[in-house]
């Protein structure tokens, strides 16, 4: 058994090596298949999203058996995003990356992935679709070629 598992895990990572190589002369459908079809691991990506679903129904939970959700119009629920996200940048503020309370910086995101997970659901939102429709849409904006190491904003590439 272990033997097999070293074998995949071998195979991927040539797979890798090899269209590392020759990534810019590979159409990239053709990267994409052969990643999904040699890939171990290729149904962890749609795993992990399944869990937004349940995180943003342990929220829900949490938030009716307290009947908050009378205060979570989509206005408030937006502003607390805004609210967390520069209480996160306090954190930072002044501060290397070594100095900054690790603890504080996972509780602040919670905050911002809750209310955000919450502004979905209230807006009938997969958060899993929206997100790959998003990548999706970035990497039209942004294509490799002309954006690899630039951070030039999309209209300045």
């Amino acid at each position: 058994m272990f033997f097999l598992l070293r074998l995949i895990v071998s195979l991927y990572y040539n797979t890798l090596v090899v269209i590392n190589r020759f990534y810019d002369y590979l159409p990239i459908s053709f990267v994409k298949k052969v990643l999904y079809l040699t890939s171990p691991f290729n149904n962890l990506f749609e795993y992990q999203m399944s869990d937004f679903k349940t995180i943003t129904n342990l929220l829900i939970n949490f938030r009716d058996e307290r009947d908050w959700k009378q205060f979570h119009n989509s206005k408030d629920l937006a502003l607390a995003i805004s609210i967390e996200a520069a209480e996160l940048n306090e954190l930072f503020l002044w501060k290397s990356n070594e100095d900054v309370d690790k603890t504080k910086v996972k509780e602040e995101l919670a905050d911002i992935f809750s209310y955000a997970l919450l502004l979905a659901e209230k807006h009938d939102l997969d958060v899993a679709t929206i997100i790959k429709d998003k990548i999706k849409l970035n990497g039209e904006k942004y294509p490799v070629e002309k954006s690899k190491g630039s951070a030039k904003k999309y209209n300045q590439l």
